[in-house]
């Protein structure tokens, strides 16, 4: 990776062409959830926008199989949860032994939420009906596992209280459909197509988080934030449902050619738009949320871009 993205930076300044049409891998999650909507989009974004390069989205475990992808130099840009990519870059957590301190962020670009689903009948309602059931936690790898897990421990349930399932999103959907599991953890943008698709064909009732159950998840991650999923956000959702969110935050190498990185985090924002009309999470990504929620430091290529806007980072967001 730090080889090509050299060569490239060397190409320019010496005013030579780049290799036509760079294909660009973009490290997503699976084909239900927000992520790769979302990266085919930024995809053909960079594809019309940033001369001399294109991009591809690839089915990945999601998260943390995504900071791995980068780190490999396998992948160019990634997608992935907030308390993931702090837990990568610091080494804690997960990754407690194995920092992942080359990574950096180009934007933060949306908050997922998670959702807690059950069957309407299932009878349950709370955190602590989970106990004993049989419950999807996200498929192996992906930041969804890592926030159900942190959010239950921090609530005093572990993978001992009940029985947990490492299922994609679709396939979580597809094993409460059935009831082969009775409840289901997913963490992306709301709306998802995998959760709409289910409730097309049984009801569904969203498990809510109390202000108590927030605040000791906040307390231990501090990249949670209260988030309430509105009424009639899928078929059959009457009220409105509180939980917590993590932001997404789209990474990359550190060593990813600087003035390839401004390109890109300019072609995103400035055709917003494009990215909205794939998939409604992209209303949120802007320069200010990106400030707001990145945990770790900017690229200097993204940086250069939102100090251009006037703009004044974080202290921890500084190269």
């Amino acid at each position: 990776m730090t080889y090509r993205f050299a060569a490239l930076g060397l190409a320019v300044a010496l005013g030579a062409s780049p290799l036509a049409a760079q294909e660009l891998s973009i490290a997503t999650g699976g084909t239900g959830g927000v992520y790769y909507p979302y990266g085919g989009g930024l995809g053909e974004v960079i594809g019309r926008h940033v001369e001399g390069a294109s991009g591809t989205a690839e089915v990945t475990g999601a998260s943390v199989e995504n900071v791995a992808l980068i780190a490999r130099g396998d992948s160019d840009l990634a997608l992935a949860l907030a308390d993931t990519v702090f837990q990568a870059f610091h080494g804690e957590g997960d990754f407690e032994g194995r920092q992942v301190s080359e990574l950096r962020a180009l934007a933060s670009i949306y908050p997922n939420a998670v959702q807690i689903v059950t069957l309407a009948d299932s009878g349950i309602s709370s955190l602590e009906d989970l106990r004993g059931q049989r419950v999807s936690v996200g498929a192996p790898g992906s930041g969804t596992e890592v926030s159900a897990r942190t959010l239950l421990e921090a609530n005093g349930i572990t993978y001992d209280d009940f029985t947990p399932e490492r299922l994609n999103f679709n396939e979580t959907a597809d094993a409460l459909r059935d009831g082969d599991i009775a409840a289901g953890f997913w963490s992306v943008g709301p709306p998802t197509s995998s959760i709409m698709n289910l409730a097309t064909t049984r009801d569904i009732a969203m498990i809510p988080m109390s202000d108590e159950e927030i605040a000791n998840a906040v307390e231990v991650e501090p990249t949670f934030a209260p988030y309430t999923l509105r009424a009639d956000l899928y078929e059959g959702m009457t009220d409105p449902v509180q939980t917590i969110s993590t932001p997404n935050v789209l990474i990359v190498h550190e060593d990813m050619d600087e003035e390839l990185v401004y390109n890109i985090t300019r072609a995103m924002y400035e055709n917003v738009d494009e990215l909205i009309a794939i998939h409604p999470a992209a209303n949120d990504t802007t320069p200010e949320f990106s400030i707001d929620s990145t945990p770790i430091s900017f690229h200097p290529g993204a940086l250069r871009y939102l100090e251009e806007l006037g703009l004044t980072v974080q202290d921890h967001q500084q190269p």
